[in-house]
């Protein structure tokens, strides 16, 4: 089947009954930074008993949204692959904004449109902007240009000059970042350097002191 009968007969429906439910909606997103979970934080993620949860999940892997591997006594569940975690980044462009309910929900708001994981790379404020000072558009992705690889090439990722690298739609931003191997070995990058940190509860990214130093040194960006 081509890509064009692939499109038309693609089966829309089944994968947004899937989203449409708010609690499995919480999983997947909870998912969003390509780690894999127990169903036991995963529940707790989303609000509702283990019982429920283990419904949920098993609806997610059975509709391909969701893997799942067995470690000792645990269940460990992930995204199926980046394809997932482009599907909730467009999802996200065209639905609308949740009010925000407390102080809490706003200030972790703010934290995932400033630099957060988008599956194995960096999106986000800080991601565009990262993004921006290495790569340019080219019709079926991004390439790198010369300034990027030297840039790139001194904080030890390794790139050349007019190489492609894929391009994912930012849903805060809506302008591309970098995805693919390149976002991947960048990001890996800049947390090894400790110029970005994980948070361990979000998909939010905390910039450090020294990545609030390094960064506009190093890639020339003006910090968002």
């Amino acid at each position: 089947m081509g890509t064009y009968d692939h499109f038309v007969n693609a089966d829309l429906a089944s994968v947004g009954a899937l989203l449409a439910e708010p609690a499995r909606a919480k999983v997947l997103l909870a998912l969003g930074d390509g780690r894999s979970l127990p169903a036991s934080v995963l529940a707790s993620e989303a609000g509702v008993s283990p019982p429920t949860a283990s419904h949920h999940l098993a609806r997610l892997v059975d509709g391909g949204l969701l893997t799942v591997a067995s470690r000792g006594r645990h269940r460990y569940y992930a995204l199926a692959g980046p394809q997932v975690a482009e599907l909730l980044e467009a999802v996200a462009r065209v639905a609308p904004v949740q009010p925000v309910a407390s102080l809490r929900d706003g200030t972790r708001a703010h934290a995932l449109r400033y630099a957060r994981h988008c599956y194995d790379h960096l999106a986000g404020r800080l991601g565009v902007a990262v993004s921006e000072a290495l790569v340019v558009p080219r019709h079926d992705g991004l390439e790198v240009t010369a300034a990027g690889a030297g840039k790139l090439a001194a904080i030890g990722v390794d790139a050349r000059t007019g190489d492609s690298a894929r391009a994912c739609l930012d849903w805060t931003e809506q302008r591309h970042h970098v995805a693919g191997r390149l976002g991947r070995t960048l990001l890996e990058r800049l947390l090894e350097l400790d110029w970005l940190q994980r948070s361990p509860s979000t998909r939010a990214l905390q910039l450090t002191d020294a990545g609030r130093a390094a960064l506009p040194l190093e890639l020339g960006i003006t910090l968002p």
